[in-house]
Order: C-alpha cells, then structure tokens, then sequence
C-alpha cells in the first residue's frame, strides 16, 4: 500500500520509494525506508497530509505519498 492510503491516526513503516530523484526533498527530511510515519491530519480537500516523522511534523502532497509504499502498522 501507499502512504496516501493512511487516514488519521494511522501509522505505517516506509517500505520503499519509487522515483527517488524526485521525492529526494522528503527523502533529506527523514522519511526513509525503515522510518515510522503517522498521519496527524488531512487538510480539508485531503492535500496536503500532515504526517509525524522521527518526532517532528511534516506535510507532503497526497502526489509524493503515492511514491512511498508501506507497511501498515497495527496500533
């Protein structure tokens, strides 16, 4: 699955990202593979998603979140 599939509240391990030389941004941020991330919120069209990422917030266009694929993390 893809990290634009979590909804709120919702955590998931960074699996892999497709098309690297274009997400290297979020890549520099911290969101790598092997790194938790956790939906906080959605904004009110869905765009951008506010995410928690090794303990800071981070907000990314639903575009660059269909790039990362995941493990969805049980509560």
């Amino acid at each position: 699955m893809t990290l634009e599939e979590l909804r709120p509240g919702e955590r998931g391990m960074v699996i892999a990202i497709r098309d690297e030389a274009r997400l290297t941004r979020v890549m520099e941020m911290g969101l790598l593979p092997g790194t938790t991330v956790e939906v906080l919120r959605l904004a009110p069209l869905g765009d951008p998603m506010d995410l928690r990422v090794r303990g800071y917030r981070l907000s990314i266009r639903k575009a660059e979140a269909s790039r990362v694929t995941i493990r969805r993390l049980t509560p």
